[in-house]
């Protein structure tokens, strides 16, 4: 592999190399995450809609978001009808500031149990959990994280039902000093959310050193898995 080849390897924005038949020549690493998000041939489709009309690169700036990837602009390069490559211009995801929590192991499963417990004595909301059993004990500052996931459910107080999922986010990871660490997400849904509190749930993520996500009846937390 020559100097070139390994900056389009490295690089943070996921690269790929299609042929004729929208099969995939070659990508690099951060793409091969990416395509554990979303399917190849919706990438593909999306090369040949931006790709200049004649032979060469075209870029363009628009906002796409896969699982947990959100980009910002693609640019679209062809030479022959043979191959075309796009690369996805990615905007920065996790706030992911150092590699181990200050805090002790902990039980995931058992905290977010804790927050459900403590807030159903007050109402008659229907919690309804979906874990993975398989994770193992990871590193929270427990205090914070609690705060954090209360203040979710206070968000969604206006429910009859809230429904909890844990789950191991397969393919992805946060990558900091060249170790990766794998992510899972703690997801709660209902059909009515309180965005008035969102910027408020936001600075305690960033405080938890995680990332949250808001989308259609969900709010998810991404955590990366830190148990050493």
């Amino acid at each position: 592999m020559n100097f070139d080849q390994q900056w389009i390897e490295y690089d943070y924005n996921p690269f790929i190399l299609f042929d004729s038949h929208a099969k995939v020549a070659s990508l690099n690493s951060e793409a091969q995450f990416l395509l554990g998000s979303v399917n190849s041939k919706l990438i593909y489709d999306l090369a040949t809609t931006y790709a200049s009309s004649s032979f060469g690169f075209n870029t363009t700036f628009l906002d796409l978001e896969y699982g947990r990837y959100r980009f910002f602009a693609i640019t679209v390069g062809y030479e022959n009808e043979d191959f075309i490559g796009i690369r996805l211009y990615q905007m920065p995801s996790y706030k992911f500031s150092k590699p181990k929590e200050i805090g002790e192991l902990v039980n995931i499963y058992n905290l977010v149990d804790l927050c459900i417990s403590s807030n159903s004595i007050s109402n008659d909301i229907k919690y309804i959990r979906d874990f993975d059993p398989t994770l193992p004990e990871i590193r929270l500052q427990t205090n914070p994280f609690i705060k954090m996931v209360n203040k979710i459910i206070q968000a969604m107080k206006d429910n009859s039902s809230v429904y909890f999922k844990i789950y191991f986010r397969v393919g992805e990871h946060v990558r900091f000093e060249g170790v990766k660490y794998s992510l899972f997400s703690l997801e709660m849904k209902g059909e009515n959310i309180n965005l008035k509190m969102k910027s408020e749930i936001e600075m305690l993520a960033q405080e938890n050193n995680l990332f949250v996500e808001f989308k259609d009846s969900r709010i998810t937390i991404n955590i990366p898995i830190v148990n050493e």
